[in-house]
């Protein structure tokens, strides 16, 4: 079951449940479009990965499994990334 993580990982946007532009990695790393696309380049910071759209859970669902509340702490480091990043910015996601 997915966290949904309430807010982006990189700077801080709130990200509720039916966000539609919240970006999760294989590992539910959670940050808003514009951190994930253009900040991160499509490159996980934490694990590699490249992002996708988190999926929506309906009001239903919300209800049985609600939401985490409290936010995901994590620290950007701009120039841990770009040094990160030159590892996979040549590399596909699907042969990381």
């Amino acid at each position: 079951m997915l966290e949904l993580r309430p807010s982006c990982e990189g700077c801080g946007k709130p990200l509720p449940p039916n966000a539609s532009d919240a970006m999760i990695c294989t590992y539910e790393c959670t940050f808003c479009e514009v951190c994930a696309l253009t900040r991160l380049r499509n490159v996980c910071p934490n694990c590699g990965g490249n992002f996708q759209h988190r999926p929506i859970r309906t009001r239903a669902q919300l209800e049985k499994h609600p939401a985490r509340t409290e936010p995901h702490v994590g620290a950007l480091d701009e120039a841990s990334h770009a040094r990160f990043f030159e590892r996979y910015r040549d590399t596909p996601p699907n042969e990381r």
